[in-house]
């Protein structure tokens, strides 16, 4: 019953962001065949916490739509989300749930959190952070750069990094107190959503500056994540040529969740 439950409740919720445009048809049958591993395999604590991400993730990214098409062309992914995306987002918390299935210990849960955080802080980062008049500043050396340059951080940025952070730590509780099994209190889960998805989304960043494959524009010289920009094709220029953003997002949410595990030697 609960694997029938899980694929409706996914079917529905994807349903509507496909609807909406939020998801690719690839995304749509990722993001089902994912909600119903996380309620089937797991409970409320797991799928709730994939929903908070997701649908919190989805709402920032129409915010202020209009502003942030212009940075959105510079982007690997958009707001418009395919199977990549859903998987380089979802997909190791899927693991963790099935690792809890199969074994139930807290660190499965501690690590969830942790990748759920930074997968959210790294979105909320970069929603609010191309929305900031300030521009972002270089993680390595604090140089000012462009808008969008991947590799870049912003205060408006970070502080959302946080938040998104912290909101997973607490709806984390508030998931598991529903379902009557809590295993820390609030404020500790909120500690560690904060620091395990700020952590994360740093590493994204740096990961950004670094080691992902990143091109150029030869019509406006922006460093860009895509293969075509201002109806040109782009120039390979720097990164690690497997290191997709996809890649960058799993590898970062991998830190996160080690981050979050930290909490039990302390």
């Amino acid at each position: 019953m609960d694997w029938i439950i899980g694929l409706l409740c996914a079917a529905v919720v994807a349903g509507a962001a496909f609807y909406k445009k939020s998801l690719t048809l690839s995304g749509f049958v990722a993001a089902v065949l994912m909600g119903t591993v996380y309620y089937g395999a797991g409970n409320l604590f797991w799928f709730g916490t994939l929903l908070l991400f997701f649908i919190t993730s989805t709402l920032l990214s129409r915010y202020k739509k209009e502003r942030k098409a212009e940075l959105e062309k510079s982007y690997a992914k958009t707001g418009n989300r395919d199977a990549g995306q859903v998987w380089a987002n979802g997909g190791l918390g899927m693991l963790l749930c099935l690792g809890y299935a199969i074994w139930p210990h807290m660190a499965w849960q501690l690590a969830f959190v942790g990748v759920m955080a930074t997968v959210t802080s790294d979105t909320w980062a970069t929603e609010f952070g191309s929305l900031s008049r300030k521009p972002p500043r270089s993680v390595l050396n604090g140089k000012v750069l462009a808008p969008g340059t991947s590799g870049g951080v912003s205060a408006m940025g970070t502080t959302a990094a946080l938040a998104g952070g912290v909101l997973i730590g607490i709806g984390a509780w508030a998931f598991e107190y529903a379902i009557g099994t809590p295993i820390l209190p609030i404020w500790l889960w909120a500690l560690i959503g904060g620091i395990s998805g700020s952590a994360g989304a740093f590493a994204d960043s740096y990961l950004g500056a670094t080691v992902q494959r990143m091109r150029s524009c030869t019509v406006c010289g922006r460093e860009v994540e895509v293969d075509s920009h201002c109806g040109q094709a782009t120039v390979y220029v720097r990164g690690w040529h497997w290191m997709s953003n996809d890649r960058v997002n799993s590898i970062s949410s991998i830190f996160g969740g080690l981050v979050a595990l930290v909490g039990i030697f302390f």
